[in-house]
């Protein structure tokens, strides 16, 4: 079953040529003209993943991904005109997984998203289940508990977690772990980590100011505490 994409952009012209090129590569593409069109169609869609524009009318990229947030963890692509770090870092913050700067290819634009499909979806029937003190992470079910309780991550936080956990103890740099998020048609900065690295710490440490889950190895990157 072709996988469904929610473009969301205020211009016409560009929301026909990104369906026209995606769906000749095999998915199924809805739009939506501004964040609010967006939060309707995707509540009724039930999109796989997200290419949004920041900048819109009526509700922009940053109000819908407040609001959305709080409902799914569908991955999000942002496609924005700026080019300052500060606004790509705040996209990352408020939970999208990856950014496309205009104006782009319709290749690049498409390996991005593959890139972030493969990461976010798994294919395999067995689940795979890693236990590291109270941390328990489902890579079948992409669920994770702390101390029994369920907390909701980003798709690229639960794949920084599920590195973590698959090799407590093992300092990944900066870079490694990019390149595990999103191939080598990633060309993001190394901040980027760091972006997600707070965020899930937020989410799984007791105080995140002090986390004694996911350490920071000075120099080089981080790890998972080998005792939890």
């Amino acid at each position: 079953m072709a996988k469904t994409i929610l473009v969301v952009d205020d211009k016409e012209s560009l929301r026909t040529l990104v369906k026209s090129y995606l769906t000749q590569e095999g998915f199924r593409v809805v739009t939506a003209a501004n964040g609010r069109e967006a939060l309707f169609v995707a509540r009724q869609e039930k999109p796989d993943l997200i290419l949004l524009d920041l900048m819109m009318p009526e509700l922009g990229g940053y109000d819908f991904m407040r609001v959305y947030r709080r409902e799914a963890e569908t991955p999000i692509i942002i496609l924005t005109a700026k080019l300052e770090e500060p606004d790509k870092v705040l996209g990352l913050e408020m939970g999208a997984d990856d950014y496309v700067t205009k104006p782009f290819s319709m290749r690049e634009l498409t390996a991005r998203v593959r890139a972030v499909m493969r990461r976010t979806t798994k294919e395999t029937a067995v689940a795979d289940v890693l236990r590291v003190g109270e941390l328990v992470l489902d890579r079948n079910g992409r669920s994770v508990k702390v101390n029994d309780q369920f907390v909701d991550l980003t798709p690229s936080e639960f794949d920084l977690l599920a590195t973590f956990m698959a090799a407590p103890g093992r300092a990944f740099s900066r870079l490694d772990l990019l390149d595990r998020l999103q191939g080598t048609s990633f060309e993001g900065s190394e901040r980027t980590i760091d972006v997600h690295i707070r965020n899930l710490r937020t989410k799984i440490e007791a105080d995140p100011k002090n986390p004694r889950c996911v350490e920071t190895v000075y120099g080089i990157g981080y790890r998972l505490a080998p005792e939890l």
